[in-house]
């Protein structure tokens, strides 16, 4: 569709978080043609100009600016939402997640994915990173829904294999601008040392970047030194898992030792401050990470851990939290937490055509409303977004030049009561 969005505030993000005051915001497929000021635009005559609109969309001075980055989720897991709270992190995967999650079958993991979905949609997240069981039931529900998914692998000794990650990096890189895959891990304290150097040599010889959980708790670092006398991050990089760079999801609990080795091999980390507050892992060192020019990407982590899928509120406590870890309220300003959110999360995951609003970029933007009590009085917009925003401001999000949420509606070829129902049968049947 051919889509003109005007009468637009528009934060691109493209340098910096200013506004342009008065603008529009043009649309063909799936890219952006033209964004600018309303009286730089193309003159009737020319190429641009020339386009036949299918929707002409008065923003009334709302605000459009780039989607948020989910850089770390686990979508399915919805299905434990409020089901699987108030328990310590090792106990709360050995006794509840883990033996339910084997109950899961690939009809499951696909609806409660498109749940999820539903929910990314009303926080403005237009891309997610998912890591979860079934890479193909996931591909299926976010390609039927219009979710921008980059999957990474989550190996471990009970599920996942090197060979599995060959097959589904062959088959799910097949040029679809939805969906990709990554070589990924669970963490290092579910794999053995000689998985962890299989899927080394399986990256060294696709050039690939990995992810992997790290570092998210003390308990999970101790352990590692019991085993082989020195961290999680400083044995992955002895396997070689990181030649080609990557992302570590939380990095809570990290050395100078292991921010060295992150700075070296350009890893970028992904922070998840609610899942980490709730399940008591701690709080990110976010200020040794921005000192060190490390990428920064904000994720939720999954629903079972969070139990909200909400950008809002993850950005709002990547910059609270580091206030009080570093007992400095000028610490991690929110125009830093914003770029997390956009550019850097995009980058986190590897989507460098989807970070700003600028010509030839991916059509991946969502409308603000200005018009509600909580972004009034218009002082500081992007602040506002940060400290005061919530999911009620999301007007509508638009994915790859289509509009999937608009004023509560969805348009993601599912009903929401279908779904909803379709997931509380998953639930009476696992429980």
């Amino acid at each position: 569709m051919n889509i003109r969005l005007y009468n637009a505030r528009i934060m691109t993000m493209e340098r910096d978080c200013s506004i342009i005051p008065d603008g529009e915001v043009w649309v063909n497929g799936n890219e952006i043609t033209y964004v600018g000021e309303t009286w730089n635009r193309p003159k009737n005559g020319e190429k641009e100009a020339a386009v036949r609109w299918d929707r002409e969309i008065d923003l009334n001075h709302d605000l459009v600016m780039p989607g948020f980055k989910d850089a770390h989720t686990h979508s399915a897991m919805v299905f434990l939402r409020s089901a699987a709270d108030d328990m310590k992190l090792d106990k709360w995967l050995n006794e509840l997640v883990f033996p339910k999650e084997a109950k899961l079958t690939s009809e499951d993991i696909y609806i409660a994915t498109k749940l999820a979905i539903l929910e990314y949609l009303t926080s403005g997240i237009t891309s997610i990173c998912e890591m979860y069981l079934d890479p193909y039931a996931i591909a299926k529900a976010t390609e039927e829904s219009g979710m921008r998914c980059v999957q990474c692998g989550g190996m471990n000794d009970f599920s996942q294999s090197v060979e599995k990650h060959r097959e589904w990096y062959e088959k799910l890189n097949n040029g679809n601008s939805l969906t990709s895959f990554r070589l990924g891990l669970h963490a290092e304290y579910t794999c053995s040392k000689e998985l962890l150097e299989a899927e080394a040599d399986l990256a060294h010889e696709l050039k690939a970047p990995v992810y992997a959980h790290n570092s998210e708790t003390l308990k999970e670092v101790e352990e590692c030194r019991e085993r082989y006398g020195m961290s999680p991050t400083e044995f992955m990089e002895l396997t070689g898992l990181f030649d080609y760079g990557g992302t570590f999801f939380h990095g809570v609990h990290v050395s100078d030792r292991d921010l060295d080795i992150i700075q070296r091999l350009n890893i970028a980390v992904v922070t998840n401050p609610a899942s980490n507050a709730k399940l008591a892992s701690g709080i990110a060192p976010i200020c040794k990470y921005q000192e060190r020019g490390i990428t920064l990407g904000i994720g939720t982590d999954g629903p079972a851990s969070n139990n909200c899928l909400d950008m809002f509120r993850e950005m709002f406590l990547v910059t609270a939290l580091a206030k009080l870890k570093e007992g400095d309220a000028a610490a991690v300003d929110a125009l830093d937490v914003l770029r997390m959110a956009v550019s850097g999360g995009a980058h986190a995951i590897g989507l460098y055509d989807c970070d700003c609003l600028s010509v030839g970029k991916k059509a991946d933007m969502i409308v603000i409303d200005l018009h509600q009590p909580n972004m009034q009085p218009l002082n500081n917009i992007a602040k506002n977004i940060v400290y005061s925003g919530s999911k009620s401001n999301v007007k509508m999000t638009m994915i790859d030049g289509r509009i999937l949420y608009e004023d509560g509606k969805f348009s993601i070829g599912a009903e929401p009561e279908d779904i909803y129902r379709d997931v509380q049968k998953i639930v009476g049947r696992l429980h």
